[in-house]
């Protein structure tokens, strides 16, 4: 049977104000924290948080990561965050635009900070690195997933990849690998698009988000351009965190329609009661915030 992976229920938006990028952690008590993107990051802190017990209802916890020096860039894009130890570690990109993101982490003892940047550049040997993911299997491995710009290749562009986590949480363990590519034209961000001082079709996956269930490994993404509606999410299958993996052959996960415009970036969580809940960002009808959605999701 083909593997197969739907939204069964939508609801959203449950937060008013500006979230893209959204990634949400589940504590061990049972609540939730929130991380999200906002394009106005002023203030010594960027990066807002929410709190809830119950996904229904949030709250703000306010800006939670400590800005670095303006060498670094003021562009701070999607956050996401790990516990390991007793410790809590924030996975980012920072840069200029479209310039200069590398991969960064930063800790803290709280799930809502403040988190400081630990001095770690994790994708040095990239030219382009953005939304990071760490993972952890069920045998407590972990993985960072990534989204880095590929040049030479039939569908040029920004692809994902993946790589082993050191136990520290600040080091890869072990070098950087393909994940999945660019297939299809629904991914194509921009045709003659001038980058990187060449000019190609240039196709776009970004915001790996990846689970464990029924034996496999299940991983959403987002394909095209953030910008319109025809940003979508689709779906990949592997057999181990590492690859090979495979696009599963279905329609988009979440695709523009209805109250959806341009949804994308999501991650994956569990609701309180158990089944997985996908969250994800769609612009409002003005065209000028992308917001916080939520859906049930299921994957076989």
């Amino acid at each position: 049977m083909t593997p197969a992976v739907r939204v069964t229920r939508h609801w959203g938006p449950v937060w008013d104000g500006y979230f893209a990028d959204p990634f949400v952690l589940r504590l061990a008590d049972g609540g939730y924290v929130a991380y999200g993107t906002h394009p106005r990051s002023d203030g010594d802190r960027v990066f807002e948080a929410l709190v809830s017990r119950d996904m229904e209802r949030w709250e703000s916890a306010g800006p939670v990561l400590g800005r670095l020096p303006a060498a670094f860039g003021e562009d701070y894009w999607a956050p996401e965050v790990a516990e390991a130890g007793g410790t809590y570690w924030m996975y980012y990109s920072v840069g200029r635009g479209i310039e200069g993101h590398h991969i960064r982490v930063a800790c803290s003892d709280a799930p809502t900070g403040p988190f400081e940047d630990v001095g770690v550049d994790l994708t040095p040997d990239e030219v382009f690195a953005i939304d990071a993911h760490p993972f952890q299997d069920v045998d407590g491995s972990r993985y960072l997933f990534f989204a880095r710009d590929v040049l030479d290749h039939e569908r040029p562009g920004t692809h994902l990849a993946v790589a082993p986590l050191d136990a520290g949480m600040t080091a890869l363990a072990g070098p950087v690998v393909p994940a999945l590519a660019p297939n299809a034209d629904w991914q194509l961000y921009e045709r003659d698009r001038d980058i990187h001082g060449r000019r190609f079709d240039w196709h776009t996956l970004e915001g790996p988000a990846v689970v464990a269930r029924d034996g496999r490994f299940w991983l959403t993404y987002s394909g095209g351009a953030w910008t319109g509606p025809g940003y979508a999410v689709g779906v990949a299958v592997a057999p181990h965190p590492l690859g090979p993996w495979a696009h599963v052959d279905q329609p988009a996960l979440l695709r523009s329609g209805g109250d959806l415009r341009g949804p994308g970036h999501n991650s994956l969580t569990t609701a309180p009661h158990g089944g997985d809940i996908i969250a994800f960002h769609s612009w409002n009808a003005e065209q000028t915030a992308r917001q916080l959605h939520l859906g049930a999701v299921t994957f076989g």
